[in-house]
């Protein structure tokens, strides 16, 4: 199955401005995307990056810097069915892809917390995807206006994206990828801060 991966190297991951710097933050979002690939690649996958500026990596890649939806769209009218994966899913596994492809409907959804979409596979060509708002939500809708069945894949390997310093919590405590090496490279590890897991930062020796 072709599967699309968005990505923007260009500045990633702001909202972990707090914890790293901008260099770090690209290194931490290449690790992530690794990540994915490979696990897309293990789960019978043919991964096509879809990136806002051009990017190095082992797959084919697109250039496209217009806003994510309208990106999206136009690599879906290229032939489906085509899945999308985030790029930071930074725990995702072959065997949760495969779950998500495999899943029947003309449109499967993997919902991320908060009510976003982190995954979604498309076998119908009428339906177009629209990540602003409360896109779970707006993307089983926008399915059924087509007249398209809806399929809903409960997956917390696909739920968790990494966005949020407290999401580090859950690639130190779950990941075994590039993404959690570089985590720990860094210095990252899990503390217990009035109860909770939180993710503090220790300098290298």
């Amino acid at each position: 199955m072709r599967v699309v991966v968005p990505f923007d190297p260009t500045e990633p991951n702001t909202r972990l401005s707090s914890v790293l710097t901008p260099e770090e933050r690209r290194e931490f979002a290449d690790a992530m995307l690794a990540d994915v690939l490979n696990a897309v690649q293990a789960a019978g996958g043919s991964p096509e990056l879809l990136a806002s500026a051009p990017v190095d990596v082992d797959a084919p890649v697109t250039v496209d810097d217009r806003s994510l939806s309208v990106a999206v769209n136009d690599a879906l009218a290229d032939g489906v069915p085509a899945a999308v994966v985030m790029a930071d899913l930074a725990l995702v596994t072959p065997g949760a892809l495969a779950d998500l492809f495999d899943a029947d409907g003309d449109v499967v959804v993997a919902p991320g917390r908060g009510g976003g979409t982190n995954a979604l596979v498309v076998r119908e060509p009428a339906f177009q995807v629209d990540y602003h708002g409360v896109s779970y939500r707006d993307h089983v809708t926008a399915a059924e206006d087509v007249g398209a069945s809806v399929a809903t894949v409960d997956s917390f390997r696909l739920a968790v994206d990494i966005d949020e310093r407290a999401d580090l919590v859950d690639v130190l405590v779950h990941g075994d990828g590039a993404a959690a090496a570089w985590l720990r490279d860094a210095g990252f590890r899990v503390a217990v801060r009035d109860g909770q897991p939180v993710a503090v930062r220790e300098p290298n020796d």
